[in-house]
């Protein structure tokens, strides 16, 4: 298996709704935005597949040499041999990788969030660095973009950790900052022990509608920012924001019933948000 199809296979394996929106590139930026999303893939498993923290950190370190190396020219792993000829073409920096890792090794450190303003410095390692880059890989010409694309980034991940609340629970991580529990009086044990019933679910949609509210903010934020310029180049973007906003309606329609289930969209529904994008310019 060459590095370009060992890559290809990582981002369509893993069932993301980012794929949908890789489909409508030009070859050279779908390759390499397949293979950064590859390596941001690989990263992140070490912290969901592997149980025992020692080892992903050792995993972790691994990868910081890795990266290093590579960008001293002496690739390993298959993802960072198909990504390194791509990266000088599309301002890939050693360092954008690094932030990509350091957020994953907040994962492995830290299982709660004080407040927002932390959580905030979560999300934009894991998720603002990422949407930086693939601006550059779409075709950013404004500077002002990349406000637009760490903004993206922000409301992406809020979805994110709406959506994984039950399952990041099984993993005793709460991303759900604690002084908001405290505000809606929902206790962390009760997250983590998944409770049931109507009056802590009372609570629970009530805390989760104000997260609700905020990701769908830093949404309408981010749009405000595109410049008009990049509009047509940051399509795939807007694509995966039609695709996250219309999973976070799905979810508030359900009323927040994320704590035993995962709400996801249907592959053909991913693909028609994407396509209308594409095709008409709208969200």
């Amino acid at each position: 298996m060459t590095p370009e199809q060992y890559v290809q296979q990582k981002a369509a394996g893993s069932g993301s709704s980012f794929y949908y929106a890789f489909l409508f590139l030009p070859k050279p930026r779908r390759a390499a935005i397949t293979a950064f999303y590859a390596f941001c893939r690989e990263v992140d498993d070490v912290v969901d597949e592997t149980t025992d923290s020692g080892v992903a950190a050792t995993k972790l370190a691994w990868w910081r040499t890795e990266i290093a190396r590579s960008f001293a020219g002496q690739p390993n792993h298959p993802v960072m041999r198909a990504l390194m000829p791509l990266c000088p073409d599309y301002r890939i920096g050693q360092h954008h990788l690094l932030a990509v890792v350091d957020g994953c090794q907040m994962d492995l450190e830290q299982t709660r969030y004080l407040d927002y303003p932390g959580l905030q410095r979560y999300c934009h390692l894991v998720a603002g660095i990422v949407g930086e880059v693939a601006a550059n890989i779409f075709g950013q010409t404004s500077p002002e973009t990349t406000a637009y694309a760490h903004r993206l980034g922000l409301a992406l991940q809020l979805t994110n950790i709406i959506r994984d609340v039950g399952e990041d629970a099984l993993r005793s991580r709460i991303y759900l900052p604690v002084n908001e529990l405290q505000q809606f009086g929902v206790k962390a044990h009760e997250i983590l022990k998944r409770v049931e019933g109507q009056e802590f679910h009372q609570r629970f949609s009530t805390l989760m509608r104000f997260q609700a509210e905020r990701a769908h903010r830093c949404y309408d934020e981010a749009l405000a920012l595109l410049p008009a310029v990049d509009r047509r180049a940051q399509k795939p973007g807007l694509m995966m924001a039609s695709i996250y906003r219309d999973l976070l309606r799905e979810i508030e329609r359900d009323d927040f019933l994320v704590l035993r289930q995962r709400v996801s969209l249907t592959p053909l529904r991913k693909l028609w948000l994407a396509w209308r994008v594409q095709a008409l310019g709208r969200l």
